[in-house]
């Protein structure tokens, strides 16, 4: 493409009907930017028309889309192929890209279109900077020098190239260290920390005498860089230079301008911004350099403290209040500021001041918990409270309790003692008494895991007369409609303790957990489904028998699950994953009991799987419902195989919708249930159904998506094994298994895959189908190794080599090998098997390599008598070291490679239903390695007397021989 005025204009036509209200206009529109995004010059006509002098309104509009465009042509284009090296941008076209990109982004007038060609640099940056595009640095530090020389009142530029540094060195809070990242950060701060210093200093002398918001932008975005550039280490610039950052941050977090108030109660204005930024700064700094940063600790902390007073309870606020109170929770646990502490009237101030306002349950949490019950269910019971000023206040009353427990539990016990009064007196204290479960919660609890929820408790808190007095009143109340807050808040304390408490006080919150399925308010029937969940997981400590086992749970089995299902239907929990789990551990507990009521439910799973299969958007939901039905077929057909009909006739519908309108993040899923069902087919017996949908399973779309490709393999082996020999020519298309095959090898993440097909296809398929296909099996895994050698793939093929070899005989696969070139076995033992052959993982993969190399060693006259007994003592001693020494962790430097092989674009993905997994298979069941070496030496030193001793002589040191010939002595062989 010419950069042309006419492809210029076609271009901005193109763009402007992406926007169409007409779907098919749009969509043709969108179509074919994709297709010409390929040609040379594109990206320039793109960055020419966003550069392109206008204040007309409808260019404006243009420039916009036509960032948004350039962004995701980068993101999507950018990043070279690891596999196939394809550039999908003209080299010439890169290098012009980034000559012209950053002045485009700076001289910018729209900061939206900025935004966007920011994040376009930073999406180059991630694969070329700093190596491939040194220059990009210099570029935004001459805009740093221009604005600290002359500053102007243009501040456009100078937050278009710090946006751009941030989104740059962003990266470097969430980076493994690595070397590769030590240099990175060194080149960055040798060129970019003093100029940045000077930038800071100036921006601090404007905001003296300036209220404009652009300024303080500048200073946000300064303190953001600052965080990412002190992440990793404190830097030595940093460090000489810490009092000109920090004296101006304590100004900062002393500073009030209310024309940089928001009226909004959501909307944070930007001063408070800043002041949230550097309390994270010198979290960092706290936690991190502390020895380097204490003498401004006590200084801080009084500010702090101070700034938290003063902050008004508005969730504008939040973020400020959750970073200042985790500073000084950092504060607390460092024994050198104890004395800042360590004082009742502290406590007292941090209880009514700082704790209980910021754990109060304020209007803002009312309507989260009536208005988006998934959120605040998000954040109160799924871990995602973490930016909450809950969170915020329980962490810094946990750091307190720990460092000051008699103190703490004292001062905060006469607080909650004082709240659960105001309840006891007017329930409409409601508030109150959740503030006292949040806060006994907080102090009781001194250890925890996700799966057990708190396992270790504060021994000043007499947690179940607590519960017995304030927790199951409240999960007692006929009411189930009433105080639903108090009802949830209850639900989550017996969850939170359920570990700690006597299993019969949980055992006792059944019924009432039963009943609040029924409630009207969503969080709590979402409570009570997480709680049953949870409940029925716990173990009885020391016999590790379930706390409520079948027998327990009998009684309320027809109205629990009558209940867990109506929680399907009721708006706000149809596609609940809690009361889907909780549905699966009802059954798992249940186990037998439930299969009469299979009938029953089968058919409203399958229903409820149609209806979400329109619109797949709860996955974790999607996957239990996928399990459910699995753990079902399971638990029928494993007792009685012949029911399996039963389930097809039930799922086959679904699963027809599914592969037909082609729900990618079903497929997976229905994969596995087909192969599950299909294993319990009696052999030879593969049915009709299955016999039609063969041929679609080897179509080559479905094979593209990475997410298929673990289940189809299982599917297709399903296929294999339940296939009787005499029809395997017929119905198995073994071209097509083969194209397969030859397809997932050709692919370093998948070859596995193609090699776990293979292997069952040679163990079930007649001689006389495959032995044709024999030598270009080879051949093409050949090509593989020679082209590709990774750790993974040369595991693969040894074990896979002496898999052939147990199946179709030493001789047969040394000959094979050969045919395809004179002495090609000889160089694979060379060169691949003995050298690596300790790289082998897997019990069943270490037995099929050593039995496959006896075999080797004792069956084939090429080793015993012929041009390879050179290695026939270096492979015994290979067996030898298999058998006995650890694994070899070494690995090809290809395999780094593979690492960054990483394909960024979505797709849905794939997860293993448990319960239709697959049982681990030893196709040399009953074999016992060393016993089968002993025999099969002995045998051969019988058909050929004085051989073997001969072939021990060669290749191996007289040291080494001595160690093997004592190794055979203890497995009963002598070597004559």
């Amino acid at each position: 493409m010419e950069i042309s005025s006419s492809n210029i204009n076609n271009l901005v036509t193109c763009l402007l009907t992406t926007l169409s209200p007409d779907p098919s206009e749009r969509k043709q529109a969108e179509n074919f930017l994709l297709s010409i995004e390929c040609n040379k010059n594109y990206p320039l006509l793109l960055l020419h028309i966003i550069s392109a002098p206008s204040a007309h309104e409808r260019i404006n509009l243009v420039k916009k889309i036509g960032s948004v465009t350039f962004k995701n042509y980068i993101k999507r284009n950018w990043p070279v192929d690891e596999d196939t090296l394809q550039n999908k941008i003209h080299q010439e076209d890169r290098a012009l890209i980034k000559e012209q990109i950053v002045t485009v982004m700076l001289n910018a007038p729209d900061d939206a279109v900025q935004m966007q060609l920011s994040d376009a640099i930073s999406l180059i940056g991630i694969y070329d900077f700093p190596d491939n595009w040194p220059n990009l640095l210099t570029t935004i530090i001459e805009n740093f020098a221009a604005f600290t020389n002359a500053p102007t009142n243009d501040l456009t530029p100078i937050n278009g190239a710090l946006e751009t540094a941030h989104s740059l060195f962003r990266k470097y809070r969430f980076e493994l260290k690595s070397q590769k990242l030590w240099t990175e950060i060194k080149f960055v701060l040798d060129t970019l920390a003093k100029p940045l210093t000077e930038l800071f200093v100036v921006t601090m002398n404007l905001c003296e005498v300036s209220k404009d918001l652009k300024v303080f932008n500048v200073i946000l975005v300064l303190t953001k860089i600052f965080y990412s550039l002190n992440y990793q280490d404190l830097p030595e610039f940093f460090e000489d230079n810490m009092q000109i950052w920090i004296t101006n941050f304590q100004k900062l977090l002393e500073l009030e301008i209310q024309e940089l108030e928001t009226e909004s109660d959501e909307e944070t204005g930007i001063l408070h911004q800043i002041q949230s930024q550097i309390c994270e700064n010198i979290s960092l700094y706290a936690q991190k350099y502390e020895e380097e940063f204490s003498s401004y600790m006590r200084s801080l902390v009084t500010i702090i403290w101070k700034l938290l007073i003063k902050t008004g309870s508005q969730p504008k606020y939040d973020t400020l209040v959750i970073n200042a109170l985790q500073f000084l929770s950092t504060t607390v646990i460092k024994p050198q500021y104890r004395d800042l502490f360590d004082d009742p009237s502290v406590f007292s101030a941090i209880c009514e001041k700082v704790a209980i306002p910021n754990m109060q349950f304020k209007a803002s949490d009312e309507e989260l918990f009536e208005d988006n019950p998934e959120e605040y269910i998000r954040r109160d019971i799924e871990g995602s409270d973490v930016d909450t000023r809950r969170r915020a206040a329980c962490d810094l009353v946990k750091a307190l309790s720990k460092e000051f427990e008699q103190v703490t539990m004292s001062s905060f016990g006469l607080y909650v003692k004082s709240m659960l009064e105001q309840y006891a007196a007017n329930e409409q204290n409601w508030r109150s008494k959740d503030a006292a479960l949040f806060l006994v919660t907080t102090l009781a609890s001194r250890g925890s895991t996700q799966r057990h929820g708190t396992t270790k408790i504060s021994e000043l808190v007499n947690l179940e007369e607590f519960t017995t007095m304030h927790v199951l009143p409240e999960l007692a109340k006929p009411n189930i409609n009433g105080m639903p807050v108090m009802k949830a808040d209850a639900i989550k304390y017996i969850v939170t303790f359920r570990s700690v408490l006597p299993p019969q006080v949980i055992v006792s919150t059944l019924p009432a957990l039963t009943k609040l399925l029924e409630a009207e308010s969503v969080v709590v029937r979402i409570y009570a489904a997480a709680a049953i969940d949870k409940i029925l997981l716990l173990k009885q400590p020391g016999t590790k028998t379930p706390v409520i086992d079948t027998a327990k749970l009998s009684p309320y089995a027809e109205q629990l699950i009558k209940s867990l299902f109506g929680n399907l239907t009721k708006p706000g929990s149809e596609e609940n994953s809690h009361t889907m789990k909780a549905i699966l551990r009802t059954f798992l507990t249940l186990k037998q009991q439930i299969i009469s009521l299979l009938a029953e439910v089968l058919p409203i799973l399958t229903d409820k799987l149609i209806t979400v299969a329109r619109n797949p958007s709860q996955p974790e939901f999607n996957h239990f419902l996928f399990e459910t039905i699995s753990f079902c077929v399971k638990l029928v057909c494993t007792v009685t195989p012949e029911g399996v009909g039963s389930f097809e006739e039930v799922l086959f519908p679904t699963f027809q919708i599914i592969l037909q309108q082609d729900i990618l993040e079903f497929m997976p899923y229905t994969f596995q249930l087909l192969a599950q069902l299909l294993e319990f087919h009696t052999p030879g017996n593969v049915g009709e159904t299955y016999t039609i949908l063969y041929p679609f399973l080897l179509t080559p779309v479905l094979w593209e998506k990475t997410s298929n490709i673990h289940p189809l393999v299982r599917l297709l082996r399903s296929y294999v094994r339940k296939t009787s020999p005499e029809n395997f020519e017929k119905c198995l298309n073994i071209n097509g298994l083969l194209g397969v095959f030859q397809k997932l090898i050709a692919s370093k993440s998948q070859d596995q895959e193609g090699f776990r097909l293979l292997k069952t296809i040679i163990e079930h398929c007649p001689m006389e189908v495959l032995q044709s296909q024999m030598k270009n099996i080879f051949v093409l895994l050949f090509q593989r190794l020679t082209s590709s050698k990774t750790t993974k793939f040369i595991r693969e093929l040894i074990v896979f080599i002496f898999f052939c070899v147990i199946k179709y005989g030493a001789t047969f696969i040394v000959d094979l090998i050969d045919s395809i070139q004179n002495g090609m076995f000889g160089m694979l033992l060379e060169k691949i098997m003995l050298p690596d052959v300790q790289k082998v993982t897997g019990n069943i993969n270490k037995k099929i390599t050593a039995i496959g190399i006896i075999k080797v060693l004792t069956d084939t006259q090429k080793l015993i008598d012929g041009p390879y007994a050179q290695f026939w003592a270096l492979l015994l001693q290979s067996v030898v070291c298999l058998f006995e020494l650890p694994e070899d962790e070494t690995v090809y430097s290809e395999d780094r490679l593979l690492q960054d092989d990483n394909d960024n674009s979505y797709e849905a993905g794939y997860s293993q239903l448990a319960f239709a997994s697959e049982t681990e298979y030893d196709p040399l069941e009953g074999v016992e390695a060393k016993k089968f070496l002993g025999q099969s030496l002995t045998k051969l030193m019988n058909q050929l007397p004085g051989r073997v001793s001969i072939l021990m002589s060669q290749g191996i040191t007289e040291e080494r021989r001595a160690q093997i010939q004592n190794y055979l002595i203890s497995l009963n062989v002598q070597i004559m």
